[in-house]
């Protein structure tokens, strides 16, 4: 009976002590070096991308990446520290030493995954945003020939929308007046002036702004790509890449792009780092 009694017990001690590792946080060894301050995960991240990352009325840094970064941060056991500048600041700052990461839409090219350690984790397309009501019945990128589009700078938007404009001249068409700004809050306030025609974004953002009744979306689903969290160094990322993992594994990754409305990776196979030094 002794046995019968123990045995039980040991098996439920066995499973509780499982169950209660799972739980824990990751543990990554992370000190400085590598990162830029010890205790601290120090991130980029340009706040002016609704429902990604924005600031609030309160002030306060917002949206899907500030969740995500915070929740990686917390179960590697670090501080999160935002550093909130223009996007075309993020790739300069990670190869100076400014920051460890950079938080944002940052699309995977196979350029920057020579300079940097990058891991894809959700799908992003771009769109075309336009007045309500679409006065110019925008409907395909040829209906922006000839017409003013603005688009933030120095990031996969502009180079989409430019590449699209060179092709659309090469085949006989009007080119584009492609203007650029600081900002996608700046480059909306553009169109809502009348400054331009119509504005390029990531899908998410366009959907944003037509839900909250500004602007009309009038094209979507454009050149899809990954976007990823980039890095400087390959220990943070591979940290970085685990504690993802164990996000899909727990659902939380599925819970958080889903909550925002994000397009998520295929769960056919795990999340991986790309980089100067990896296939």
């Amino acid at each position: 009976m002794r046995l019968k009694i123990r045995y039980p017990i040991a098996v439920v001690g066995v499973f509780s002590l499982l169950w209660g590792l799972a739980l824990q946080p990751a543990e990554a060894q992370l000190s400085s070096p590598p990162l830029v301050k010890a205790g601290e995960l120090t991130a980029a991240t340009n706040a002016t991308i609704p429902p990604y990352q924005f600031v609030d009325s309160a002030g306060k840094l917002q949206g899907m990446r500030i969740e995500l970064g915070e929740e990686i941060a917390k179960r590697l056991g670090l501080k999160m520290t935002w550093i909130n500048v223009g996007f075309e600041t993020h790739i300069p700052g990670l190869q100076s030493g400014r920051w460890d990461a950079s938080v944002t839409g940052m699309f995977f090219t196979p350029e920057r995954a020579k300079i940097l350690y990058l891991i894809p984790y959700e799908y992003q397309a771009i769109s075309i945003s336009v007045s309500k009501g679409n006065p110019l019945k925008i409907g395909s990128t040829s209906d922006l020939a000839g017409r003013r589009a603005a688009v933030e700078i120095g990031g996969y938007e502009y180079r989409q929308i430019t590449r699209i404009n060179e092709e659309q001249v090469k085949a006989g068409a009007k080119p584009m007046e492609v203007r650029t700004f600081s900002t996608f809050a700046d480059a909306y306030q553009a169109l809502r002036a009348g400054q331009v025609e119509a504005v390029v974004s990531v899908d998410v953002t366009a959907k944003f702004y037509q839900d909250r009744g500004d602007f009309e979306r009038a094209v979507s689903g454009l050149a899809g790509s990954p976007a990823t969290l980039a890095f400087r160094s390959k220990d943070v990322a591979s940290a970085v890449l685990k504690v993802l993992n164990d996000m899909r594994r727990d659902g939380t990754y599925d819970r958080l792009l889903d909550k925002w409305g994000a397009a998520k990776m295929a769960v056919d196979k795990p999340l991986e780092l790309k980089g100067p030094d990896l296939p």
